[in-house]
């Protein structure tokens, strides 16, 4: 590349590390805004964007995607989008919907989990309902192949409650798994709590709007603590603790780190799994696979995505550009 042109990018990509924590904070502020929740979805545009994150909206959809996966011998992980539902009949259309989609992916014969928000089943205003739909949907996914059900990890306000539900959870059902947050700085204590449990941890970045009292708030912190957590985790791992570990990240550089901190305790590349979005660094997705990473795809579906997409774009800002990439037409 010429002198002019490298000195060009360079400019471009200090610049665009200079705007994006303030970029950061407008996609957050936008995820929780509720008039643009209720607009912002009816736009052409805005669909089209989305749509290269996530299938479609409707089930069929979702399960379409996972069956072209399912091809390529590549795992999936579903997530019908939806939290802080306010009544009680949406927590039961939330529950009976993932125990049909647990029965219909064994059906399949599909290599597929699933991902739901303790919110969605109404933790909110009726923690007892959500706690029999949890046993429900655990028992049912422990005889439908013994599948997974992951819990994702909301705002800090829920942090507490959501990793007590789990060791509730983990004491019945082994087919229970948690997802932590690297930016937390409670998070390496959250991980000791639960080794005694064999757990099944996927580990984000994080991507809510935290105080700096509680979260990390610069993305160079972040990432060295995610590196850190996954060493702790792997070193356990090598000396003989239970524990399953997920990378939900879309970080080619810092996985190839944590690969290479696996490689100097003797562990191989199988053993953590690589979690990355649907549409998202696809080719990597691919090229990892390929050099003998476990790879699983993240689909998620649902007419509720706006702060979920909102979210997503704020956990790598420069996802913007791309975003409006897809508003555009092809030519």
């Amino acid at each position: 590349m010429p002198l002019y042109e490298r000195t060009c990018a360079f400019k471009t990509e200090v610049h665009w590390i200079t705007l994006a924590p303030r970029m950061r904070r407008l996609l957050l502020w936008m995820a929780g805004n509720e008039w643009l929740r209720r607009h912002i979805p009816r736009l052409w545009l805005a669909r089209r964007a989305v749509r290269r994150f996530m299938p479609g909206e409707d089930v069929e959809e979702a399960l379409a995607a996972a069956e072209k996966f399912k091809s390529q011998a590549t795992a999936v992980l579903y997530t019908h989008l939806g939290e802080n539902v306010t009544r009680g009949e949406q927590i039961d259309r939330a529950a009976e919907h993932y125990e049909w989609l647990v029965e219909e992916t064994h059906r399949r014969d599909i290599d597929g989990e699933i991902s739901l928000k303790l919110t969605h089943l109404g933790m909110d205003f009726d923690p007892e309902a959500m706690r029999t739909y949890m046993d429900r949907l655990c028992a049912k996914a422990s005889v439908n192949g013994g599948r997974t059900v992951w819990i994702d990890m909301e705002s800090s306000d829920y942090t507490e409650r959501t990793v007590a539900e789990y060791e509730r959870l983990k004491q019945s059902y082994p087919n229970v798994g948690i997802c932590l947050q690297a930016y937390l700085k409670r998070t390496y204590a959250d991980v000791e709590r639960l080794m005694p449990l064999a757990p099944r941890i996927r580990l984000v970045k994080g991507a809510y709007a935290e105080s700096s009292e509680i979260c990390y708030q610069k993305g160079r912190e972040v990432d060295a603590n995610y590196l850190a957590l996954c060493v702790s985790m792997l070193s356990a791992k090598r000396n003989g603790q239970d524990l399953f570990l997920g990378l939900g990240t879309h970080d080619v550089r810092l996985i190839e780190q944590i690969a290479d901190q696996a490689d100097s305790v003797g562990l191989g590349k199988d053993a953590f799994d690589v979690e990355m979005l649907y549409g998202i660094r696809a080719d990597q997705q691919r090229r990892l696979k390929d050099e003998g990473y476990a790879v699983r795809v993240l689909i998620a579906y649902g007419d509720y995505w706006y702060p979920w997409y909102m979210r997503r774009l704020a956990e790598r800002p420069a996802n913007v550009i791309f975003a409006l990439r897809q508003m555009l037409p092809p030519w």
